[in-house]
């Protein structure tokens, strides 16, 4: 066993923080029939102060994610009370919504970590991650220690290290849609202070829907990961833990259908492909009374996204958005502890530039449609046409920000009592460095009484357009908690402000160039460039009461939580009206979000497990009015009213032979949701039944699994797009078996 000294050291050096809490709702245990999935220690975020352990968080250990089959962090939308994390489009559309705040572009609401290394971009968050240790997810805004990506929630993940597993590990999936997964690792012990490891993934699917334009499949992916982490432990004071990672994504097509025709049926190709690479270097030094960490990341994103914008069989327009971004991050904090009293403070600073180029190719129906008939519906009498059937609406952006940050959080216990007090100090500043071009001409008509057309004038359309926006943003983010311990439980009261900083609508300059265009040819101009592609920064007051208890001695454990959120300039992704594409992020002027979560675990017996996780929202616009229409009282777009995940194992050992049997049936469940702010087309509340049976001997198991078990037909996303409306469908039933082999040294 480790002393308590050396168990500090030991989970600072897995990015682990020193602290363990009961009556967390870990939403399964661990078995003792499974060996080889790693138990572990139970931990919070590195930076998390003890009090955290009273506050709503869900923990899954390796077992329970090789259980319920995790191995991405959307995932977890489907087993945490009030989160949810639909999958859609391409891997670039990472939409994150918890308690009625979420995002589907730009940044993020839930900070995620790995490692203990943030990731700034939400657009890189849909990876796999094969070698998942265990997983936490802290409810409610975490802005003091977090920043400003966490205002709704913080998701902390943490890979398998060297230290704790030594031998080879394997698995292989196969799963209906021609889904193929396999991984292999290699965890070593080079010395007494020095450990590594290397893991590689490959997954494949084919999806389950074709293009019933070109017949092609929408859903293909092949993906791809290498983690190589290094862990040296030179004394008992120090530990240094390197991990460097690297990630392909290959798709082809999404499966978004015509709500008008009930069809997927485009004519332009789709894909998306991303190289990522990382590099986290976490320093941990632990002294009598005081632990100071270094946390340091690179990180480099290379990612070309191209799409049929319009999703219809005419030949409309072709996106392509191709990505360079680098991002630099260090986070320095001490914590530690002297009698009743704990701390934690620190300082902040990242460093991110994006460039981006985003051209977007007008085809004939396009030209037609868009600008042909529009000009000539204003003057018939002179007509217009395109002299070419193809027209490039070309964009280049550079995006730099940088921030810097100074936080603190004490923790006072004076018997029963808890207080907890925090602030950050945060500042942030982003520019927009654009250069849009378009290069086109066309031929003016003169129509006869007699309906004959002869050339008036052939008119050039030059329009080049650059410049620069810039933004600061200065926040103090306070934090309060005062919890009190009696009985069997902790009850508790919070005050928070969440933070999420302002930027720039990149998506729609292609439509504001479109306009400028329209405008050169005699057209009113609709858009104006700072309105439109600036956005204001998004603040929340955060208001939570909460208790958990533990009964017949730790067999049931319960919480329940009560929240409010007031939310100024609450920004959305909407959809232009009318026959245009695009997205534009803005600002709704106040929204009030509301809801409770319960969640259970009972044990009757040491193999039987009954867990159960339940969420509300009902998240409001309070003061929204768009110019068309006022929303006040209509609910937020994305944001479903109720999630639920149920869960009930049964394990049963064989000892005679060394084998057991596990039978797992669960139900995860979300809505209704609506998809727009007029709440006129909604997705109902739908249940997904599941079940698996796991065999295990000594070094292997082997899970048989399914997934909505009753066919259920739901969407999973909703968008307009000239005027049309489309939708993902959700996944139908699946099944697959999954083989883990686990070669340890003894």
């Amino acid at each position: 066993m480790f002393s308590k000294f050396k168990y500090l050291i030991y989970v600072s050096c897995l990015s682990s923080a020193p602290y363990v809490q009961g009556g967390e709702s870990n939403m399964a245990a661990d078995s003792v029939r499974a060996p080889h999935e790693l138990r572990g220690v139970e931990v919070l975020g590195v930076k998390q102060m003890p009090q955290a352990g009273a506050l709503p968080v869900t923990k899954l250990n390796q077992a329970t994610i090789h259980r319920l089959g995790i191995d991405a962090v959307k995932n977890l939308g489907d087993i945490v009370p009030n989160l949810y994390t639909p999958s859609y489009g391409s891997r670039m559309t990472s939409s994150i919504y918890m308690r009625g705040l979420g995002s589907r572009i730009d940044q993020a609401v839930v900070g995620l970590n790995i490692d203990g290394v943030p990731l700034l971009n939400k657009d890189a968050y849909d990876f796999d991650i094969p070698d998942m240790r265990s997983a936490e997810v802290l409810r409610g805004a975490q802005s003091v220690l977090n920043g400003r990506n966490a205002m709704a929630g913080q998701i902390n993940i943490y890979t398998l290290s060297p230290r704790d597993f030594q031998g080879l590990r394997f698995m292989a999936e196969y799963g209906r849609g021609n889904e193929v997964k396999a991984s292999a690792g290699g965890y070593f012990k080079l010395s007494e202070s020095l450990f590594t490891s290397l893991t590689g993934y490959y997954g494949h699917t084919d999806g389950f829907w074709r293009n019933e334009y070109n017949g092609q499949i929408t859903g293909l992916e092949n993906n791809g990961s290498l983690r190589w982490k290094t862990v040296w432990a030179p004394s008992r004071a120090l530990s240094v833990t390197n991990t460097a990672a690297m990630s392909l994504a290959r798709q082809s097509g999404y499966p978004y259908e015509s709500l008008e025709s009930g069809k997927i049926a485009y004519n332009d190709t789709c894909f998306y492909r991303r190289n990522a690479f990382s590099d986290g270097l976490t320093v941990a030094w632990a002294g009598k009374r005081v632990v100071v960490t270094s946390l340091t990341s690179v990180q480099y994103l290379d990612d070309n996204m191209t799409l049929d914008q319009d999703f219809m069989p005419e030949d409309y327009f072709t996106l392509t958005q191709k990505r360079h971004e680098f991002t630099f991050t260090e986070d320095l904090f001490t914590k530690g502890s002297r009698g009743d009293y704990s701390w934690l403070g620190g300082v902040f600073g990242f460093y991110r530039n994006t460039d981006m180029h985003a051209p977007v190719t007008f085809h004939d129906a396009g030209i037609k449609n868009l600008i042909e008939d529009k000009t000539n519906q204003m003057n018939s009498s002179y007509p217009i046409r395109w002299d070419s059937r193809q027209f490039l609406l070309d964009s280049h952006f550079s995006n730099p920000a940088g921030g810097f940050a100074l936080y603190h959080e004490s923790t006072y216990t004076l018997g029963s009592w808890t207080f907890d007090i925090g602030l950050r100090w945060d500042f942030e500043k982003v520019s927009c460095r654009y250069n849009s071009d378009a290069d086109a001409s066309y031929t003016i008509y003169h129509r006869l009484e007699n309906g004959t057309e002869e050339i008036y004038a052939r008119r050039p359309v030059s329009i080049h357009e650059n410049g620069k926006l810039s933004q600061s943003f200065n926040q103090l983010l306070p934090k309060v908690v005062v919890s009190r311990t009696f009985g069997p439980g902790t009850a508790y009261a919070s005050f928070t402000k969440g933070y999420k900083t302002g930027g720039y609508n990149t998506q729609m300059f292609s439509d504001v160039l479109q306009q400028k265009v329209m405008e050169s040819m005699g057209l009113a101009m609709v858009y104006d460039v700072d309105d439109i592609v600036t956005y204001r920064p998004e603040i929340s007051w955060n208001y939570e009461l909460g208790f958990k208890a533990s009964l017949l001695d730790g067999g049931l454990t319960a919480e329940a939580v009560g929240f409010f959120i007031d939310c100024r300039d609450q920004q959305l992704t909407v959809f232009p009206p009318g026959t245009v594409t695009g997205r534009i992020m803005t600002n709704a002027g106040r929204t009030r979000s509301l809801g409770a979560e319960l969640s259970a675990r009972w044990s009757p017996t040491e193999d039987i497990t009954v867990t159960s996780a339940y969420g509300y929202t009902n998240a409001t616009f309070r003061e929204y009015d768009n110019g068309r229409a006022d929303f006040r009282g209509k609910r937020l777009p994305y944001a479903p009213a109720h999630t639920l995940f149920a869960s009930a194992s049964w394990i049963t050992p064989w000892h005679p032979a060394g084998l057991s049997t596990e039978v797992n049936v669960t139900v995860r469940g979300a809505g209704d949701i609506m998809w727009n702010e007029e709440n006129s087309i909604r997705q109902k509340f739908y249940a997904l039944p599941g079940a698996s049976f796991t065999l295990r001997g000594e070094r292997w198991n082997l899970r048989i699994w399914g997934e909505n078990l009753s066919n259920t037909q739901y969407k999973t996303f909703y968008f307009m797009s000239m005027g049309n409306s489309f939708a993902q469908r959700g996944n139908p039933i699946t099944f697959g078996a999954t083989l883990r082999i686990n070669l340890n040294k003894d």
